[in-house]
């Protein structure tokens, strides 16, 4: 491990037809809306002064698009570990219709049948901080709503179930880092920035 904690700009992709209308969309490969590119290319001036050590995306189109009007396109590579959580049989459903069958149904703590268990969704995470542990500086991360309130959960040591805690906006910044003062202190610097984050909570 380094002697100082990266820097990681979390970023959640811009809007989609279904994001929009509440909708999970885990392997759905949608491309943003002409609004979500907006918040995509309000990036680029927000991104500008920064240099970022090891830029990253989910595989998925709206990920990608949202990197691309970002202008980090060219430096990123692709990850299947920044991907959604695999909703299976959930997919393209909102909570709200899912809860109709089961009131009390909650993704952090049930999962998906047909897809992702919490447990599978805590050891990408986890895969993914060990891998981002090894790099020295900045690092941009283009992914998705609930692998980011994952993702940030596992970031500061707590259980999957804690990520339902967060909500985040489609086209928001998140930062994960340390204090200064305490250098290997994980800590969430910022939650839900960015120049154009929206509500979007499904």
């Amino acid at each position: 491990m380094n002697a100082i904690l990266p820097t990681v700009y979390l970023v959640r992709h811009g809007e989609t037809e279904w994001s929009r209308d509440g909708r999970h969309t885990g392997t759905t490969d949608l491309p943003l809306t002409a609004a979500g590119e907006v918040m995509a290319h309000a990036l680029k001036a927000w991104f500008a002064d920064v240099s970022f050590a090891l830029v990253m995306t989910s595989p998925m189109r709206r990920a990608r698009e949202t990197c691309e009007l970002a202008g980090l396109a060219g430096h990123a590579g692709v990850s299947a570990d920044l991907s959604e959580w695999d909703y299976g049989d959930y997919e393209g459903r909102s909570s709200d219709d899912i809860r109709t069958e089961i009131p009390t149904w909650n993704v952090f703590r049930d999962g998906c049948p047909g897809g992702e268990t919490p447990a599978e969704v805590s050891q990408r995470a986890d895969r993914l901080i060990d891998r981002l542990l090894a790099v020295e500086g900045n690092i941009a991360l283009f992914s998705h709503g609930q692998f980011s309130c994952a993702l940030a959960a596992r970031w500061i040591g707590l259980a999957i179930v804690e990520g339902q805690h967060f909500a985040l906006d489609v086209g928001s910044v998140s930062i994960l880092g340390s204090k200064p003062a305490h250098p290997l202190l994980p800590v969430i610097c910022q939650w839900n920035g960015g120049p154009s984050a929206r509500p979007d909570r499904s």
